[in-house]
Protein backbone atom coordinates (compact mmCIF):
# COMPACT_ATOMS: atom_id res chain seq x y z
CA UNK A 1 0.00 0.00 0.00
CA UNK A 2 1.30 3.42 -0.95
CA UNK A 3 0.33 6.61 0.86
CA UNK A 4 1.37 10.14 -0.06
CA UNK A 5 1.26 13.15 2.27
CA UNK A 6 1.12 16.55 0.59
CA UNK A 7 2.51 18.90 3.20
CA UNK A 8 4.79 16.13 4.42
CA UNK A 9 7.33 18.70 5.61
CA UNK A 10 4.97 19.85 8.35
CA UNK A 11 6.29 19.58 11.89
CA UNK A 12 3.05 17.70 12.59
CA UNK A 13 3.87 14.82 10.22
CA UNK A 14 5.70 12.72 12.87
CA UNK A 15 2.37 12.38 14.71
CA UNK A 16 0.96 10.65 11.62
CA UNK A 17 4.11 8.57 11.21
CA UNK A 18 3.83 7.39 14.80
CA UNK A 19 0.24 6.32 14.17
CA UNK A 20 1.16 4.47 10.98
CA UNK A 21 3.96 2.67 12.82
CA UNK A 22 1.92 1.69 15.89
CA UNK A 23 -1.20 0.64 13.98
CA UNK A 24 0.46 -1.22 11.11
CA UNK A 25 -1.81 -4.24 11.55
CA UNK A 26 -4.79 -1.99 10.75
CA UNK A 27 -3.09 -0.09 7.96
CA UNK A 28 -0.18 -1.99 6.34
CA UNK A 29 1.74 0.84 4.69
CA UNK A 30 4.43 -0.36 2.31
CA UNK A 31 5.53 2.99 0.89
CA UNK A 32 5.12 6.50 2.25
CA UNK A 33 5.90 9.55 0.12
CA UNK A 34 6.33 12.92 1.81
CA UNK A 35 5.71 15.81 -0.58
CA UNK A 36 6.52 19.42 0.26
CA UNK A 37 8.08 22.42 -1.52
CA UNK A 38 10.25 23.14 1.56
CA UNK A 39 13.12 20.78 0.76
CA UNK A 40 15.10 21.50 3.93
CA UNK A 41 12.23 20.68 6.27
CA UNK A 42 11.27 17.73 4.11
CA UNK A 43 14.60 16.02 4.63
CA UNK A 44 14.44 16.54 8.40
CA UNK A 45 10.95 15.01 8.58
CA UNK A 46 11.87 12.22 6.17
CA UNK A 47 14.86 11.23 8.27
CA UNK A 48 12.84 11.18 11.49
CA UNK A 49 10.08 9.17 9.78
CA UNK A 50 12.58 6.49 8.78
CA UNK A 51 13.96 6.34 12.32
CA UNK A 52 10.46 6.07 13.87
CA UNK A 53 9.57 3.23 11.51
CA UNK A 54 12.87 1.49 12.20
CA UNK A 55 12.44 1.74 15.97
CA UNK A 56 8.95 0.20 15.67
CA UNK A 57 10.23 -2.56 13.38
CA UNK A 58 8.11 -1.27 10.50
CA UNK A 59 9.40 -2.05 7.03
CA UNK A 60 7.77 0.84 5.13
CA UNK A 61 9.89 2.66 2.58
CA UNK A 62 9.94 6.45 3.06
CA UNK A 63 10.74 8.74 0.15
CA UNK A 64 10.59 12.51 -0.24
CA UNK A 65 9.97 14.86 -3.15
CA UNK A 66 9.13 18.49 -3.76
CA UNK A 67 7.08 17.57 -6.83
CA UNK A 68 3.45 16.47 -6.43
CA UNK A 69 3.39 14.88 -9.89
CA UNK A 70 6.40 12.74 -8.98
CA UNK A 71 5.04 11.67 -5.60
CA UNK A 72 1.42 10.65 -6.19
CA UNK A 73 1.52 8.05 -9.02
CA UNK A 74 0.09 4.69 -7.90
CA UNK A 75 -0.89 6.07 -4.50
CA UNK A 76 -3.82 4.37 -2.80
CA UNK A 77 -4.57 7.45 -0.71
CA UNK A 78 -3.28 11.02 -0.70
CA UNK A 79 -3.44 13.03 2.52
CA UNK A 80 -3.60 16.83 2.31
CA UNK A 81 -2.24 18.87 5.22
CA UNK A 82 -0.86 21.99 3.59
CA UNK A 83 -0.76 25.61 4.72
CA UNK A 84 -0.48 28.11 1.86
CA UNK A 85 1.57 31.04 3.13
CA UNK A 86 2.82 29.17 6.19
CA UNK A 87 2.56 30.38 9.78
CA UNK A 88 3.19 33.95 8.62
CA UNK A 89 -0.11 33.96 6.72
CA UNK A 90 -1.84 32.35 9.71
CA UNK A 91 -0.46 35.09 11.96
CA UNK A 92 -1.99 37.72 9.68
CA UNK A 93 -5.32 35.85 9.58
CA UNK A 94 -5.39 36.00 13.38
CA UNK A 95 -4.37 39.67 13.56
CA UNK A 96 -5.99 41.95 10.99
CA UNK A 97 -9.62 40.99 11.73
CA UNK A 98 -9.04 42.22 15.29
CA UNK A 99 -8.43 45.70 13.86
CA UNK A 100 -12.12 45.68 12.93
CA UNK A 101 -13.32 44.18 16.22
CA UNK A 102 -13.78 40.67 14.79
CA UNK A 103 -12.41 37.30 15.85
CA UNK A 104 -9.04 36.58 14.30
CA UNK A 105 -9.01 32.84 13.66
CA UNK A 106 -7.71 30.61 10.87
CA UNK A 107 -10.86 28.54 10.25
CA UNK A 108 -13.82 30.86 10.78
CA UNK A 109 -14.74 34.49 10.24
CA UNK A 110 -12.66 36.74 8.02
CA UNK A 111 -9.39 34.90 8.75
CA UNK A 112 -10.98 31.60 7.80
CA UNK A 113 -12.19 33.10 4.55
CA UNK A 114 -8.68 34.34 3.77
CA UNK A 115 -7.30 30.85 4.29
CA UNK A 116 -10.01 29.36 2.07
CA UNK A 117 -9.23 31.82 -0.74
CA UNK A 118 -5.52 30.96 -0.59
CA UNK A 119 -6.04 27.24 -0.24
CA UNK A 120 -8.85 26.07 -2.54
CA UNK A 121 -7.10 26.79 -5.89
CA UNK A 122 -3.90 25.08 -4.71
CA UNK A 123 -5.76 22.02 -3.42
CA UNK A 124 -7.76 21.67 -6.64
CA UNK A 125 -4.56 21.79 -8.68
CA UNK A 126 -3.04 19.04 -6.52
CA UNK A 127 -6.23 16.97 -6.82
CA UNK A 128 -6.13 17.20 -10.62
CA UNK A 129 -2.57 15.86 -10.57
CA UNK A 130 -3.74 12.98 -8.37
CA UNK A 131 -6.65 12.27 -10.72
CA UNK A 132 -4.37 12.13 -13.76
CA UNK A 133 -1.91 9.65 -12.27
CA UNK A 134 -3.94 7.77 -9.62
CA UNK A 135 -7.64 8.12 -10.48
CA UNK A 136 -8.72 5.52 -7.93
CA UNK A 137 -6.86 7.12 -5.01
CA UNK A 138 -8.82 8.54 -2.10
CA UNK A 139 -8.02 12.13 -1.14
CA UNK A 140 -8.26 12.66 2.62
CA UNK A 141 -8.30 16.34 3.54
CA UNK A 142 -6.98 17.60 6.88
CA UNK A 143 -6.41 21.09 5.45
CA UNK A 144 -8.50 23.86 7.02
CA UNK A 145 -11.09 25.10 6.50
CA UNK A 146 -11.94 21.42 6.02
CA UNK A 147 -15.62 21.92 5.14
CA UNK A 148 -14.96 24.40 2.33
CA UNK A 149 -11.93 22.52 0.97
CA UNK A 150 -13.77 19.19 0.98
CA UNK A 151 -16.78 20.78 -0.74
CA UNK A 152 -14.48 22.15 -3.45
CA UNK A 153 -12.95 18.70 -3.98
CA UNK A 154 -16.26 16.85 -4.06
CA UNK A 155 -17.92 19.39 -6.35
CA UNK A 156 -15.01 18.90 -8.76
CA UNK A 157 -15.70 15.16 -8.81
CA UNK A 158 -12.79 13.94 -6.69
CA UNK A 159 -12.92 10.90 -4.38
CA UNK A 160 -12.49 13.04 -1.29
CA UNK A 161 -13.47 13.05 2.35
CA UNK A 162 -12.58 15.50 5.11
CA UNK A 163 -11.36 14.67 8.60
CA UNK A 164 -11.21 16.67 11.84
CA UNK A 165 -10.06 15.66 15.31
CA UNK A 166 -12.88 17.31 17.30
CA UNK A 167 -15.10 14.20 17.40
CA UNK A 168 -12.35 11.73 18.30
CA UNK A 169 -11.16 14.17 20.94
CA UNK A 170 -14.61 14.18 22.56
CA UNK A 171 -14.84 10.41 22.28
CA UNK A 172 -11.51 9.94 24.08
CA UNK A 173 -12.33 12.47 26.81
CA UNK A 174 -15.79 11.04 27.46
CA UNK A 175 -14.35 7.51 27.57
CA UNK A 176 -11.81 8.65 30.13
CA UNK A 177 -14.54 10.20 32.29
CA UNK A 178 -16.57 6.99 32.06
CA UNK A 179 -13.59 4.72 32.63
CA UNK A 180 -14.20 2.69 29.48
CA UNK A 181 -12.43 1.97 26.20
CA UNK A 182 -13.01 4.64 23.52
CA UNK A 183 -14.49 2.03 21.17
CA UNK A 184 -17.46 1.73 23.56
CA UNK A 185 -18.40 5.41 23.15
CA UNK A 186 -20.57 6.48 20.22
CA UNK A 187 -21.33 10.16 19.59
CA UNK A 188 -24.48 11.83 18.30
CA UNK A 189 -22.32 14.44 16.58
CA UNK A 190 -23.93 16.89 14.14
CA UNK A 191 -23.11 20.10 12.30
CA UNK A 192 -20.41 21.47 10.05
CA UNK A 193 -16.66 21.35 10.41
CA UNK A 194 -15.78 23.42 13.51
CA UNK A 195 -19.49 24.05 14.13
CA UNK A 196 -20.75 20.91 15.86
CA UNK A 197 -22.67 19.74 18.90
CA UNK A 198 -22.67 16.43 20.77
CA UNK A 199 -26.42 15.87 21.22
CA UNK A 200 -25.99 12.44 22.76
CA UNK A 201 -23.36 9.98 23.96
CA UNK A 202 -24.12 6.25 23.85
CA UNK A 203 -22.25 3.71 25.92
CA UNK A 204 -22.13 0.44 23.96
CA UNK A 205 -22.04 -3.08 25.38
CA UNK A 206 -19.34 -4.02 22.88
CA UNK A 207 -17.48 -2.21 20.05
CA UNK A 208 -19.82 -1.78 17.09
CA UNK A 209 -22.82 -3.19 18.95
CA UNK A 210 -26.33 -1.95 18.35
CA UNK A 211 -28.32 -0.26 21.06
CA UNK A 212 -26.49 0.91 24.15
CA UNK A 213 -27.25 3.34 26.96
CA UNK A 214 -27.51 7.14 26.68
CA UNK A 215 -25.01 8.67 29.13
CA UNK A 216 -24.73 12.36 28.17
CA UNK A 217 -26.87 13.53 31.14
CA UNK A 218 -24.66 11.40 33.39
CA UNK A 219 -21.52 12.96 31.91
CA UNK A 220 -22.83 16.50 32.35
CA UNK A 221 -23.91 15.79 35.93
CA UNK A 222 -20.66 14.16 36.97
CA UNK A 223 -18.08 15.93 34.83
CA UNK A 224 -19.78 19.13 33.67
CA UNK A 225 -17.22 21.38 35.33
CA UNK A 226 -14.29 19.66 33.62
CA UNK A 227 -16.08 19.67 30.24
CA UNK A 228 -16.97 23.36 30.55
CA UNK A 229 -13.42 24.33 31.56
CA UNK A 230 -12.01 22.38 28.63
CA UNK A 231 -14.31 24.27 26.23
CA UNK A 232 -13.88 27.65 27.97
CA UNK A 233 -17.67 27.93 28.06
CA UNK A 234 -19.91 28.65 31.08
CA UNK A 235 -21.12 25.49 32.80
CA UNK A 236 -24.70 26.80 33.31
CA UNK A 237 -25.06 27.28 29.55
CA UNK A 238 -23.96 23.72 28.79
CA UNK A 239 -26.23 22.38 31.51
CA UNK A 240 -29.22 24.33 30.18
CA UNK A 241 -28.63 23.27 26.58
CA UNK A 242 -28.02 19.66 27.57
CA UNK A 243 -25.47 19.29 24.73
CA UNK A 244 -21.71 19.70 24.41
CA UNK A 245 -20.76 22.30 21.79
CA UNK A 246 -17.38 22.12 20.13
CA UNK A 247 -14.78 24.59 21.32
CA UNK A 248 -15.27 26.60 18.14
CA UNK A 249 -18.81 27.56 19.14
CA UNK A 250 -17.18 29.94 21.60
CA UNK A 251 -16.39 32.25 18.68
CA UNK A 252 -20.13 32.60 18.11
CA UNK A 253 -21.50 32.36 21.65
CA UNK A 254 -18.90 34.66 23.26
CA UNK A 255 -17.57 36.64 20.32
CA UNK A 256 -16.82 39.93 22.03
CA UNK A 257 -15.21 38.24 25.04
CA UNK A 258 -12.97 36.21 22.73
CA UNK A 259 -11.98 39.35 20.78
CA UNK A 260 -10.93 41.01 24.03
CA UNK A 261 -8.87 37.96 24.99
CA UNK A 262 -7.18 37.81 21.59
CA UNK A 263 -6.31 41.50 21.69
CA UNK A 264 -4.74 41.07 25.11
CA UNK A 265 -2.65 38.01 24.22
CA UNK A 266 -0.35 36.96 21.43
CA UNK A 267 -1.56 35.10 18.36
CA UNK A 268 -1.79 31.31 18.35
CA UNK A 269 0.28 31.40 15.15
CA UNK A 270 3.18 33.06 16.98
CA UNK A 271 3.04 30.40 19.70
CA UNK A 272 2.93 27.59 17.13
CA UNK A 273 5.83 29.13 15.19
CA UNK A 274 7.94 29.09 18.36
CA UNK A 275 7.00 25.45 19.00
CA UNK A 276 7.86 24.58 15.40
CA UNK A 277 11.32 26.11 15.69
CA UNK A 278 12.05 23.96 18.74
CA UNK A 279 10.60 20.87 17.06
CA UNK A 280 12.78 21.32 13.97
CA UNK A 281 15.84 21.52 16.20
CA UNK A 282 14.79 18.23 17.82
CA UNK A 283 14.06 16.60 14.46
CA UNK A 284 17.60 17.41 13.32
CA UNK A 285 19.00 15.18 16.08
CA UNK A 286 20.01 11.92 14.32
CA UNK A 287 19.41 9.95 17.54
CA UNK A 288 15.75 10.98 17.86
CA UNK A 289 13.53 8.07 16.84
CA UNK A 290 10.22 8.85 18.60
CA UNK A 291 7.81 11.76 18.39
CA UNK A 292 8.78 14.28 21.09
CA UNK A 293 6.32 15.20 23.84
CA UNK A 294 6.49 18.83 22.68
CA UNK A 295 4.58 17.79 19.54
CA UNK A 296 1.47 17.47 21.72
CA UNK A 297 1.51 21.28 22.13
CA UNK A 298 1.41 21.70 18.35
CA UNK A 299 -2.28 20.63 18.25
CA UNK A 300 -4.13 17.87 16.42
CA UNK A 301 -4.53 15.37 19.24
CA UNK A 302 -5.63 11.88 18.09
CA UNK A 303 -5.40 12.81 14.40
CA UNK A 304 -3.17 9.83 13.66
CA UNK A 305 -5.64 7.34 15.14
CA UNK A 306 -8.56 8.92 13.26
CA UNK A 307 -6.57 9.01 10.03
CA UNK A 308 -5.46 5.38 10.27
CA UNK A 309 -8.99 4.16 10.92
CA UNK A 310 -10.49 6.24 8.11
CA UNK A 311 -7.89 5.21 5.51
CA UNK A 312 -8.05 1.57 6.60
CA UNK A 313 -11.83 1.57 6.15
CA UNK A 314 -11.66 3.31 2.76
CA UNK A 315 -9.02 0.88 1.50
CA UNK A 316 -10.69 -2.18 3.02
CA UNK A 317 -7.78 -3.25 5.22
CA UNK A 318 -9.81 -3.33 8.45
CA UNK A 319 -12.08 -6.10 7.23
CA UNK A 320 -15.47 -4.44 7.45
CA UNK A 321 -17.61 -1.33 7.74
CA UNK A 322 -16.81 1.13 10.47
CA UNK A 323 -18.62 4.23 11.70
CA UNK A 324 -16.52 7.37 11.88
CA UNK A 325 -17.27 11.08 12.06
CA UNK A 326 -16.20 12.63 8.76
CA UNK A 327 -16.84 15.63 6.54
CA UNK A 328 -18.81 14.56 3.50
CA UNK A 329 -21.60 15.51 1.11
CA UNK A 330 -24.98 16.16 2.71
CA UNK A 331 -27.28 14.57 0.10
CA UNK A 332 -30.43 15.18 2.12
CA UNK A 333 -29.15 14.04 5.52
CA UNK A 334 -29.82 17.55 6.87
CA UNK A 335 -32.85 18.49 4.73
CA UNK A 336 -32.55 22.22 5.39
CA UNK A 337 -29.16 22.33 3.59
CA UNK A 338 -28.25 21.96 -0.10
CA UNK A 339 -27.30 18.46 -1.22
CA UNK A 340 -23.74 19.54 -2.04
CA UNK A 341 -23.13 21.08 1.38
CA UNK A 342 -20.44 19.30 3.36
CA UNK A 343 -21.60 18.23 6.81
CA UNK A 344 -19.76 16.66 9.74
CA UNK A 345 -21.66 13.63 11.03
CA UNK A 346 -21.07 9.92 11.73
CA UNK A 347 -20.88 7.87 8.55
CA UNK A 348 -20.48 4.27 7.53
CA UNK A 349 -17.09 3.96 5.83
CA UNK A 350 -15.79 0.98 3.89
CA UNK A 351 -14.15 0.11 0.58
CA UNK A 352 -17.32 1.09 -1.29
CA UNK A 353 -17.30 4.66 0.03
CA UNK A 354 -18.74 6.99 2.67
CA UNK A 355 -22.43 6.96 3.66
CA UNK A 356 -23.52 9.52 6.27
CA UNK A 357 -25.97 8.11 8.78
CA UNK A 358 -29.54 9.47 9.04
CA UNK A 359 -29.95 12.25 11.59
CA UNK A 360 -32.91 13.11 13.78
CA UNK A 361 -34.26 16.65 13.23
CA UNK A 362 -31.81 19.34 14.27
CA UNK A 363 -33.15 21.77 16.85
CA UNK A 364 -33.74 25.35 15.58
CA UNK A 365 -31.11 26.76 17.95
CA UNK A 366 -28.46 24.82 16.06
CA UNK A 367 -30.09 24.49 12.63
CA UNK A 368 -30.24 28.26 12.15
CA UNK A 369 -26.53 28.71 12.74
CA UNK A 370 -25.70 25.67 10.61
CA UNK A 371 -27.77 27.07 7.73
CA UNK A 372 -26.19 30.51 8.02
CA UNK A 373 -22.64 29.23 8.01
CA UNK A 374 -23.43 26.85 5.14
CA UNK A 375 -24.62 29.83 3.06
CA UNK A 376 -21.38 31.63 3.90
CA UNK A 377 -19.35 28.56 2.88
CA UNK A 378 -21.12 28.42 -0.48
CA UNK A 379 -20.27 32.08 -1.11
CA UNK A 380 -16.72 31.56 0.17
CA UNK A 381 -16.19 28.72 -2.28
CA UNK A 382 -17.53 30.84 -5.12
CA UNK A 383 -15.07 33.60 -4.17
CA UNK A 384 -12.20 31.11 -4.00
CA UNK A 385 -13.03 29.70 -7.45
CA UNK A 386 -13.89 32.88 -9.32
CA UNK A 387 -12.27 35.68 -7.31
CA UNK A 388 -13.31 39.30 -7.23
CA UNK A 389 -13.81 41.84 -4.47
CA UNK A 390 -17.60 41.67 -4.68
CA UNK A 391 -17.62 37.92 -4.04
CA UNK A 392 -15.30 38.32 -1.04
CA UNK A 393 -17.58 41.06 0.31
CA UNK A 394 -20.69 38.90 -0.18
CA UNK A 395 -19.14 35.99 1.72
CA UNK A 396 -18.18 38.24 4.63
CA UNK A 397 -21.58 39.91 4.71
CA UNK A 398 -23.21 36.47 4.92
CA UNK A 399 -21.00 35.25 7.76
CA UNK A 400 -22.84 35.30 11.12
CA UNK A 401 -19.73 36.79 12.76
CA UNK A 402 -19.73 39.78 10.37
CA UNK A 403 -23.11 40.58 8.81
CA UNK A 404 -22.78 44.38 8.61
CA UNK A 405 -22.13 46.43 5.50
CA UNK A 406 -19.49 48.72 6.95
CA UNK A 407 -17.69 45.90 8.70
CA UNK A 408 -17.73 43.63 5.66
CA UNK A 409 -16.35 46.48 3.55
CA UNK A 410 -13.40 47.14 5.88
CA UNK A 411 -12.64 43.46 6.29
CA UNK A 412 -12.70 42.91 2.52
CA UNK A 413 -10.07 45.61 1.97
CA UNK A 414 -7.82 44.21 4.68
CA UNK A 415 -8.21 40.62 3.47
CA UNK A 416 -7.19 41.50 -0.07
CA UNK A 417 -4.31 43.72 1.07
CA UNK A 418 -2.85 40.99 3.29
CA UNK A 419 -3.29 38.17 0.75
CA UNK A 420 -2.60 39.80 -2.61
CA UNK A 421 0.43 37.62 -3.32
CA UNK A 422 -1.74 34.48 -3.04
CA UNK A 423 -4.77 35.73 -5.01
CA UNK A 424 -4.23 35.56 -8.75
CA UNK A 425 -7.13 37.91 -9.42
CA UNK A 426 -6.15 40.62 -6.90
Amino acid sequence: MKLAIVGGGSTYTPELIDGFARLRDTLPVGELVLIDPAADRLELIGGLARRIFARQGHGARVTTTTDVAAGVPDADAVLLQLRVGGQAARDRDETWPLECGCVGQETTGAGGLAKALRTVPVVLDIAEQVRRSSPDAWIVDFTNPVGIVTRALQNAGHKAVGLCNVAIGFQRKFARHLGVAPELVRLDHVGLNHLTWERGVTLLDAPGAAGGREVLPELLAGFGKEIAEDLHLPLPVIQRLGVVPSYYLRYFYQHDEVVAELRAGGSRAAAVAAIERRLLEMYADPTLDTKPELLGERGGAFYSEAAVQLIASLLGTDGGTGVQVVNTRNDGILPFLPDDAVIEVPAEVDATGVRPLPQRPVEPLYAGLIAGVTAYEQLALDAALRGGRDRVFDALLAHPLVGQLDLADRLTDRLIAHNREHLAWA
